[in-house]
């Protein structure tokens, strides 16, 4: 315990300024052993403050942290648990009870009584030290004394004084000498007087011998003082000699200064001249490449772009302060201004040329494109002009007025030029929609002579091109409304024997790759288009977007989609990306129209054919999102989706509206309702063409709508049903969903799939008990009052005491259904069934057993009641269990 008191006061107490006085080794009480130490501390300086501080081992090592401490002044109570005997538990009140176990009851002890003594000298504070031994608290012990024994050893240490190691040194070489001293301690000082006496004569001899050394030190500093003298005299001589070589250096460095200044200023219009000439000349080569340059060569574009980055690199000099005034330089920058604005004047009217040149042979090839369906290649055309691409920027950055008109005679002319490509592209995709042809015209002549097809889409349009009443539903997928729409087209294709749903197969396959067609070929040219315009004009396609909104650019005409620009920054367009969408939207303005009539025509045709628009459009929307988000292909592709999904939502609006609106003949049994029918041919189709699709959700609300209508729907019909049964009704249609969900897995009807198929359980039981009835009616008349008998209390046994019960009433009523009886009424409820069933679904069997499975279970019941109620009397049935079998197989067989 020494050991770590003294480690302890090392370690943590002393760099604190703090004395140990007291340890105790301690453990929390009622926890696991985790043992720490409680000191009792003083600081060292005034006023003294008293601590009780809790120490502990680190985990990360051998030595001890200080981990907690509470002053003495917050101590309230000290309680050592027993006065008498031995215990090493005690606890501290400080703001809380802390109960410790000390590991020995002497270090207990120990520890109490000197915060005991520290409280009696340094507090004088009430502390209650309960359980305590009197021999540990000192009461009647003095103050004074008190004091010493708490104090005592303080007072030592503050008035003691630790040798160095030079004191300690030095007394043992003087023990060593006088070993006698010990024992003689006069003999000993009196040496050291005599020792003191002889240093102190050395001193005065010391002081006498250097008053002779100051009195030669003083001797020579007087020689030195003369020398210093006669040096001062000589260099005063030559000063007076150097004043005049000074004067006559002076003239000399004038002069050298004013023909380095002469040199200087040589030198730096040398450098002024050489500047102009070397970045203000232009080549006699590139002047005349300016001025009468091959245009249309390869050899020609490429002398005429580096000429005129000469010449603009000769325009951009950074003039130095002062060249703007010279005449000569004046002179030069007109000329460079003539040079510039000539051959901006010379590339601008060549490339509105070669813009109307390549219009016409682009014009020649339309022909040969038109009656596929394909469009145009412009990639000739790019190739040719993207030679350019150096004289625009050049033209950009020089003349911005000229850049702008060129811009916009681009826009004006691919505008049309692209007009004429695409309208044609599209008649021919309706006409192969719709299977129509156009004898005596020719594909060259469609932009102008459009009045046969305007016709023919106007017809299948309507004259207002309102498509409500007219678009073709689920219910009218029928063989008789197919008939008629390829009656249309009866003259191109030969469809033979095939059903109605075949045709329909075959026309949506066909619209669909049609369709497919039309946006594979639109996206190429679009992008190809753009791609061309941001390298051609100079536009970056990935700059952020700021300033002019989409929709503002679309708003903008040829006219004003560029203003003139003062100072060469376009104020209109806020990012050269806007500038690109802009122009895109007016060169290919007339696709999103286009679009919209084909698939407003698509949908007249077949209103399932916006499935197919809605799976087709969303994949590439979302090929083009991916690319890029704020591309004209991306928003004009996102503009026609919508009306698409519109398209689709009406769509099944239509159905839902129309299951609503179904009627149903009075004359004839119901069947499988045409609407759920129809549901199954949807969702199969609806499968087939969303599988992997991007937009499955909106499928999956779509499935989630009709199957609720087509719900209601059953219902309702099953209610308004006068030929056929209700129960027959909804369970036939609901055994349908139910087989249709099942064959088809939709996982979002789930839930809808197992309501359809207890919708049909419940029905079925339900028709089953209301058709079989009581088939032994007045057998079960009489039971009924057998039973009625019993729930008054009358005992089982004694039923057949009762005058109206007894068994010779059993035995009349038994008698009057023989087997054969039986029989007859079974075969004319098989015959009743039947006429409620349909074909279609092939129910009869499944009803039949359950009705054979209900008359089983009355029969039982029947048996069950005579043999409780007429024990022993040896009545039984006229007909046995194997009979029902045996009546309801043959029926069954029969029919």
């Amino acid at each position: 315990m020494t050991a770590i008191k003294h480690a302890l006061q090392r370690d943590i107490f002393t760099p604190n300024d703090e004395r140990l006085l007291s340890i105790v080794n301690v453990c929390k009480a009622g926890k696991k052993k985790r043992n720490c130490f409680l000191c009792a501390t003083v600081t060292t300086e005034r006023p003294v403050q008293v601590n009780v501080v809790k120490v502990k081992k680190s985990d990360k090592g051998d030595f001890y942290k200080r981990q907690t401490a509470w002053t003495l002044r917050d101590l309230a109570v000290v309680d050592a648990k027993d006065a008498v005997k031995e215990n090493p538990e005690f606890d501290l009140h400080f703001d809380k009870v802390y109960k410790w176990v000390a590991s020995s009851t002497v270090e207990k002890n120990t520890f109490i009584s000197c915060i005991w003594k520290l409280n009696q000298r340094y507090l004088r504070k009430k502390i209650d030290f309960i359980n305590v031994s009197s021999q540990l608290l000192e009461e009647s012990v003095p103050s004074g004394e008190n004091q010493s024994v708490a104090g005592g050893d303080e007072e030592a240490v503050d008035e003691y004084q630790e040798l160095n190691a030079r004191e300690e040194q030095d007394i043992e070489i003087m023990m060593e000498g006088c070993e006698y001293a010990i024992s003689n301690a006069e003999a000993f000082a009196e040496k050291l007087l005599r020792e003191l006496q002889v240093l102190d004569g050395a001193n005065i001899q010391s002081i006498m011998a250097s008053e002779k050394q100051v009195n030669i030190l003083m001797k020579l500093l007087d020689e030195a003082l003369k020398e210093v003298d006669q040096i001062e005299l000589k260099l005063s001589s030559y000063e007076e000699m150097l004043q005049s070589v000074k004067e006559q250096m002076d003239q000399i460095s004038e002069s050298n200064h004013l023909i380095h200044l002469s040199n200087t200023n040589n030198v730096k219009l040398l450098s002024e001249i050489e500047f102009l000439v070397n970045h203000m000349d232009l080549a006699k080569g590139h002047i005349k490449a300016l001025q009468e340059g091959d245009l249309t060569s390869s050899r020609g574009i490429e002398a005429c772009t580096n000429a005129a980055d000469a010449l603009l690199q000769c325009m951009n000099v950074a003039l130095r302060p002062g060249h703007d005034m010279l005449h000569a330089v004046k002179q030069q920058q007109q000329r460079f201004s003539d040079l510039r604005e000539q051959f901006a004047r010379r590339l601008a009217s060549h490339l509105n040329s070669v813009f109307v040149q390549q219009g016409h042979d682009q014009s020649s090839t339309l022909a040969q494109h038109s009656v596929e369906l394909t469009l145009p290649n412009h990639h000739p055309f790019h190739r040719d002009l993207l030679r350019y691409a150096k004289l625009m920027e050049w033209l950009k950055n020089t003349d911005y007025g000229k850049y702008e008109g060129l811009t916009k005679n681009y826009m004006d002319y691919l505008s049309r030029l692209y007009e004429r490509e695409i309208k044609d592209f599209f008649e021919v995709a309706k006409i192969k929609m719709t299977g129509t042809t156009r004898e005596g015209k020719k594909f060259a002549t469609l932009p102008r002579k459009e009045s046969a097809v305007k016709q023919e889409t106007e017809s299948l349009h309507g004259s207002s091109g309102k498509l409500t009443g007219s678009t073709s539903s689920l219910n009218k997928l029928s063989v008789q409304s197919s008939g008629n729409r390829r009656s249309q087209s009866s003259s191109l294709l030969d469809m033979g024997n095939m059903s109605a749903s075949d045709l329909d197969v075959a026309d949506r396959t066909k619209f669909d790759k049609i369709f497919e067609q039309v946006l594979s070929e639109l996206e190429p040219l679009c992008l190809a288009e753009q791609d061309f315009i941001s390298k051609f004009f100079k536009l970056q396609q990935h700059q952020s977007i700021s300033g002019t909104t989409m929709n503002e650019a679309e708003e903008m005409d040829g006219g004003t989609l560029f203003r003139s620009y003062s100072s060469g920054v376009p104020q209109t367009v806020s990012s050269e990306k806007d500038m690109i969408r802009q122009m895109m939207t007016k060169i290919f303005r007339c696709i999103e129209p286009e679009l919209n009539n084909l698939i407003a025509l698509g949908d007249k045709i077949d209103s399932f054919n916006s499935l197919y628009m809605l799976v087709k459009m969303s994949h590439h929307v979302w090929t083009a999102q991916n690319v890029d988000p704020a591309s004209f292909l991306s928003t004009t592709l996102g503009n026609v989706l919508v009306t698409v999904k519109r398209n689709f939502d009406k769509c099944i609006s239509n159905q839902m509206k129309q299951m609503d609106e179904v009627k149903i003949s009075k004359k004839s049994k119901v069947g499988i309702l045409p609407f759920v029918a129809e549901f199954e041919e949807f969702a199969a189709l609806a499968e087939s063409i969303f599988k992997n699709a991007e937009r499955r959700g909106d499928l999956d609300k779509a499935y989630i709508k009709l199957i609720r209508a087509v719900f209601v729907s059953v219902e309702k019909v099953a209610n308004e049903s006068q030929k056929t049964p209700r129960d027959v009704v909804m369970m036939e249609n609901f055994h349908h969903i139910f087989a249709t969900l099942s064959r088809l897995k939709i996982s979002c009807l789930e839930a809808e799939k197992k309501e359809a198929k207890q919708k049909y359980t419940d029905h079925l039981q339900s028709y089953v008990i209301y058709s079989l009835g009581q088939p032994l009616e007045k057998l079960n008349h009489f039971f009924e009052g057998v039973e009625a008998r019993v729930a008054q209390g009358i005992r089982e046994e004694e039923v057949s005491y009762q005058l109206a019960f007894n068994k010779q009433e059993l035995r009349k009523v038994i008698k009057e259904y023989p087997g054969k009886e039986v029989k007859k009424g079974l075969d004319n409820l098989y015959k009743k069934v039947d006429k409620h069933l349909c074909e279609e679904e092939n129910l009869l069997q499944v009803v039949w057993h359950s009705m054979q499975d209900e008359f089983i279970r009355q029969y039982k019941h029947f048996e069950g009641l005579i043999a409780r109620c007429y024990p022993g009397s040896g009545i039984t049935m006229e007909f046995t269990i194997q009979d029902i079998l045996d009546y309801c197989s043959s029926i069954a067989q029969s029919h």
